[in-house]
């Protein structure tokens, strides 16, 4: 898919090459097109006259930034001590099979983004499964599947790109 590069040039205007303004390029960057494309960091890297290794370090550094894009829906499951303890591993295994894609990873169609975290902070309702912004506790592969399932029939809400929503059901 060819990404539009029209708007490197007015995102790179007001940045300079040292790695504070880098950062924040590459945050804007993201928001603009969701991650960061190959595409963008090589046209960024010849307006600024940055090298792209450079670009690439930053960009890998940070855990903030993706480097392909996420999926329409993002699933993030809790695997800390809390959570695991109540079968966080199992629920993350059980997704993974489902959506046959690793953690960090996009199903081949880009409905879906599983991503692992080390804590949600609601430990009390754990394992939590959190569906595109919507906190789902007490999670079992059951329940996870029909979760799965209320996505297919439209009743969960495409991701926000402006952010999560408030948690939902316990």
């Amino acid at each position: 898919m060819a990404v539009d590069l029209k708007a490197v040039p007015k995102l790179c205007c007001q940045y300079v090459a040292g790695d504070d303004s880098l950062v924040m390029l590459l945050q804007e960057v993201q928001g603009q097109y969701d991650y960061l494309p190959a595409e963008v960091l090589k046209a960024v890297s010849r307006e600024l006259g940055v090298p792209l290794a450079r670009l690439y370090g930053l960009a890998t550094f940070y855990r903030s930034f993706r480097l392909t894009p996420r999926g329409k829906h993002e699933i993030t499951v809790c695997t800390g001590t809390a959570c695991h303890v109540c079968g966080a591993t199992t629920m993350l295994e059980h997704l993974q099979r489902r959506l046959q894609v690793a953690s960090g990873g996009t199903t081949a169609d880009g409905r879906f983004t599983l991503v692992s975290v080390n804590c949600l902070g609601a430990c009390a309702i754990g394992p939590i499964v959190v569906l595109d912004g919507a906190y789902h506790g007490k999670m079992t592969p059951d329940k996870a599947d029909a979760l799965l399932r209320t996505v297919g029939k439209g009743k969960e809400k495409d991701r926000d790109k402006k952010g999560p929503r408030r948690p939902a059901s316990t």
